[in-house]
C-alpha cells in the first residue's frame, strides 16, 4: 500500500493534465535518397488524466516509452500528434483555464513553462559543470526577470533550505556534491519557479539504495509544503508504491493498466502487470517468491506484433485465446470495483475472466503458514 502523507486534498474532478492519444514516432530513414522507410512508435496513442495534488506514478520495462512521454508532454521533444490539456489554477500570473501544451506556439510557451517542470534522471549531467549552485538555482529568476539579484540570492538561499542543504553550499560547483546533494539540488531547481506539476523522470535510480528513500521523503514533504503534483516515472515498482497515488503501466509505448495504487497492487488485471509485481523484492526473507519470467525479448517498436503487442509474451495467450489476441488489439476500458472515469482501465481482451497474483499474495500466505 502506498505510505504517501504529504499529499494536500483536492476535489477528485479537478485535473491539472488531461493527456489525449499522445503519439510520438521517430522516422527511420535509409537508402540512398535518406527517405523515411519506417517509424520508432515511442509513444503510441497514450491517454490519461493527473488530478491535481495527486501523485500518478508511470511504469514498465526500459525503452517502453516512459522518458519520452514525459519529455514530451514538456515539449523537450515535439510530439507527432495528440492533445496535453494543461489546466492551470491563476497561479504564477497565468489566467484560469486550459492551454493545450502540444499546440502552442514554442514563442508562446515560456509563461507556461513557469509551471511546469522536471527533475532529471541523472544528477549530475543535468547541472553545468562550469557554474555554481548558486547561479544555477538563481537562473530561472533571471530568465523569467523575478526580482532584483538581492531578492534573487535570498530566494536561492529559500531553496537550499528547503532540500536540506546549507546556504553556504551556493558557491560551490556540482562535482563537489555527492549523488544525493546533486538530486536535491535538481529537485530544488524545478521549485524555483513554484510550479503546479513537476515530471520526475526515475529521480531515484541512479542513487544508492540508502539515499533513494531519503530523495522519495523529501519530494513528499515538498509536495505539501509547495502544493505540488507530480508523474512519477520509474521501473521500480517498489519505488512507485511508496510514493504513488494512482500509477500506469507502459508497455511498448501504449497504456496497458491504470488503476490505484492500492488495488493495482492487490490485484493487477494485466499479465504485464502481474508479471511485474511478480519481481518485485520482499523484505521478509521468509517469504517465498516465485517471479514470472516473460519469454523473449521486447518486441522492436519499429515493428511492433498485430493485435495485443503483450501476447507474444503472455503465458495466457494460448488456446482459445491466442486468436484473438494475434488478431484484435485491445482498446483500454474501464473495469473492476472502482468502474469510474478516474478508476481502474485495462488494456486486455481477457481481463474479466483472468485471476492475477498480487504482489503480497504469496507473501501472505507464507506468513500465515
Amino acid at each position: 500500500m502506498s505510505n504517501r502523507t504529504g499529499s494536500f486534498k483536492t476535489a477528485a474532478t479537478d485535473l491539472i493534465l488531461e493527456v489525449k492519444d499522445l503519439k510520438k514516432h521517430f522516422p527511420v530513414r535509409g537508402g540512398f535518397w535518406r527517405r523515411v522507410a519506417n517509424s520508432v512508435k515511442a509513444v503510441d496513442g497514450v491517454s490519461f488524466t493527473v488530478r491535481r495534488g495527486e501523485t500518478l506514478g508511470v511504469v514498465g520495462e526500459s525503452g517502453c516509452g516512459k522518458t519520452t512521454l514525459g519529455r514530451t508532454i514538456m515539449r523537450l521533444i515535439e510530439p507527432t500528434s495528440g492533445d496535453a490539456f494543461f489546466y492551470s489554477n491563476g497561479r504564477g500570473g497565468q489566467a484560469d483555464g486550459s492551454v493545450d501544451l502540444l499546440k502552442m506556439e514554442p514563442s508562446k510557451l515560456k509563461p507556461v513553462r513557469r509551471e511546469l517542470q522536471m527533475v532529471y534522471q541523472d544528477p549530475f549531467s543535468s547541472l553545468d559543470p562550469r557554474q555554481t549552485i548558486g547561479r544555477i538555482l538563481e537562473e530561472p529568476f533571471i530568465i523569467h526577470k523575478i526580482g532584483d539579484r538581492a531578492e534573487r540570492q535570498e530566494r536561492v538561499a529559500e531553496l537550499l533550505k528547503s532540500v536540506g542543504l546549507q546556504t553556504n553550499h551556493s558557491s560551490r560547483y556540482p562535482h563537489q556534491f555527492s549523488g544525493g546533494q546533486r538530486q536535491r539540488i535538481g529537485i530544488a531547481r524545478a521549485l524555483a519557479l513554484r510550479p503546479q506539476l513537476v515530471i520526475a523522470d526515475e529521480p531515484v535510480s541512479a542513487l544508492d539504495v540508502s539515499v533513494q528513500a531519503q530523495v522519495l521523503n523529501l519530494l513528499v514533504e515538498l509536495q505539501s509544503e509547495f502544493e505540488l503534483t507530480y508523474i512519477f516515472i520509474a521501473h521500480n515498482l517498489s519505488v512507485v508504491q511508496h510514493i504513488s497515488d494512482r500509477i500506469v503501466v507502459m508497455y511498448l509505448g501504449k497504456v496497458v493498466e491504470i488503476g490505484s495504487s492500492e488495488s493495482l497492487y492487490e490485484r493487477p488485471y494485466h499479465p504485464y502487470t502481474e508479471a511485474l509485481l511478480s519481481a518485485m523484492p520482499v523484505a521478509d526473507p521468509n517469504a517465498k517468491r516465485s517471479p514470472i519470467i516473460l519469454e523473449g525479448n521486447v518486441p522492436s517498436p519499429l515493428d511492433p506484433p498485430p493485435g495485443c503487442a503483450f501476447h507474444p509474451r503472455c503465458r495466457y495467450a494460448s488456446g482459445s485465446r491466442l486468436q484473438k489476441c494475434q488478431s484484435e488489439h485491445p482498446e483500454l476500458r474501464a473495469l473492476g470495483e472502482d468502474n469510474t472515469e478516474q478508476g481502474r482501465m485495462v488494456a486486455c481482451h481477457f481481463a474479466d475472466e483472468l485471476k492475477l497474483r498480487g504482489a503480497f499474495e504469496e507473501q501472505m500466505i507464507d506468513a500465515g503458514a
